[in-house]
């Protein structure tokens, strides 16, 4: 086992990361930009190193000082958290040929799932359902994008191969409008992630975002850990998450599952990872898989009680999972709401300092938060600022601590988006078990 593990990250992440090290004795260090410096993670750190002012290039996503501050700390491996360089293949290669070890896949499966149509072309093969699209990447001739569009069917949604984060797609609805909209995201595509590769997907009108946990070891063991429904969205972007579904059958759930656990190990995946699925009328469609820890790992860990952080170390260590498929329950309904710093009318961030926070507590409640009364909240990260979560018998009764949970938090200072997150609570439709991911934008006024 490792004796010291870098975090390479920040915000409430770095925090559950440095729990789940001093949990099993392991010492941490901290890297931190100007803008973090007392962070209470950096404080509760064995070690702290400031690796760059408060842009991120020039901090979290300068991998020569990362991994400079890992070489003079001594520490043996790096954990990337989520964002940031956690599914930079790049990174996981300088990590491993610098001598130390990256905590997560390989740097050949990270490309090899980060890349949207490599990866659907693996899971293809693996037997893992997509969504009806174009053959890999578009070509360059209007003719051939036509036909293939007419084929899939409208409306179609063009995706960048290399994007991610909801960032990079464009729906049309009109063959008049196709040649355009290609155009417009390849080139999105290129300054974004400078990769102009695009495809072409069947655009669903009301599916739910499912999601599969999975963890790995290099033995050739697998195993998923139920799943998660995070359809309540704005923008691609989650912000209520659930474990497990309100609307899958364990039937189904154990098929897909199963599929998908079956994928990592014919593509030798190592460490936690999520298979992303769009699901509609009965049927699964792959979307994409995460390389990483998810922000929404807590509620499968609450329904398991399974820590993933530690597994995630434990794998990386070299160990065998210690747990098979039958031994995996499910207990109860877990559900977490994404606390930002953010006007919660039109979600305008809210950077600032927090003058007074209080915290909601009770049976069943966790908080994952890095936040406190006299903490500023950086205007140069994403708004997050923590995650709440509940954990109950039942859906109805998870949903109940949520409401009460809501009700007791208190952040003054500050604009936050808590009061979204309590009417969604009251919300008819998430009350009868959930909904598309068009939903939230509908009831909010905005467009699709």
């Amino acid at each position: 086992m490792f004796e010291k593990i870098l975090i390479a990250n920040r915000g409430e992440i770095a925090l559950r990361v440095q729990r789940a090290c001093r949990e099993l004795g392991i010492k941490t260090v901290a890297v931190y930009s100007e803008a973090d410096r007392e962070a209470k993670y950096v404080k509760l750190a064995d070690e702290s190193v400031c690796i760059g002012p408060a842009p991120s290039a020039k901090s979290y996503l300068n991998i020569p000082a990362v991994i400079s501050a890992a070489e003079v700390t001594d520490a043996q491996a790096i954990h990337p958290g989520y964002g940031f360089l956690s599914e930079n293949a790049d990174f996981a290669e300088r990590v491993e040929q610098s001598g130390f070890v990256f905590i997560g896949p390989r740097a050949e499966t990270i490309r090899l799932m980060g890349d949207k149509v490599s990866a659907k072309d693996a899971m293809k093969k693996a037997g893992v359902p997509c969504v009806p699209g174009s053959d890999g990447a578009l070509p360059d001739d209007s003719s051939e994008i036509l036909k293939i569009a007419k084929r899939v069917g409208y409306p179609v949604i063009i995706k960048a191969a290399g994007g991610g984060g909801g960032r990079g797609m464009r729906v049309v609805h009109t063959e008049a409008a196709l040649v355009n909209a290609v155009n417009m995201t390849k080139a999105e595509a290129q300054a974004a992630f400078g990769n102009p590769m695009v495809y072409m997907e069947k655009f669903l009108e009301n599916p739910r975002h499912i999601e599969i946990q999975v963890l790995a070891d290099q033995h050739g063991n697998a195993v998923f850990l139920g799943d998660r429904d995070c359809s309540m969205q704005r923008r691609h972007q989650k912000i209520i998450e659930e474990a497990p579904s309100p609307l899958l059958l364990p039937r189904l759930r154990d098929k897909i599952g199963e599929r998908c656990a079956d994928a990592c190990r014919r593509i030798k995946y190592r460490g936690a990872g999520t298979f992303e699925f769009l699901y509609e009328n009965g049927e699964f469609y792959f979307i994409e898989m995460n390389t990483r820890l998810q922000v929404e790992h807590t509620v499968t860990e609450m329904i398991t009680g399974i820590d993933l952080v530690q597994q995630q170390i434990f794998v990386a260590a070299g160990e065998k999972l210690k747990f098979r498929q039958k031994d995996i329950q499910l207990n109860g309904h877990a559900i977490e709401c994404r606390i930002n710093a953010e006007d919660p009318a039109n979600f305008v961030p809210s950077p600032g300092m927090i003058n007074r926070f209080h915290m909601a507590g009770g049976p069943g409640v966790r908080i994952d938060t890095h936040a406190y009364g006299g903490y500023t909240v950086p205007p140069h990260y994403d708004s997050m600022i923590g995650k709440l979560i509940t954990h109950g018998d039942t859906r109805d009764q998870a949903i109940a601590r949520m409401r009460i949970a809501l009700s007791e938090m208190f952040v003054e200072g500050i604009k936050t988006n808590i009061p979204l997150h309590a009417d969604l609570m009251a919300d008819a439709a998430f009350h009868q078990g959930g909904t598309s991911i068009h939903y939230l934008e509908q009831k909010l006024g905005i467009h699709k």
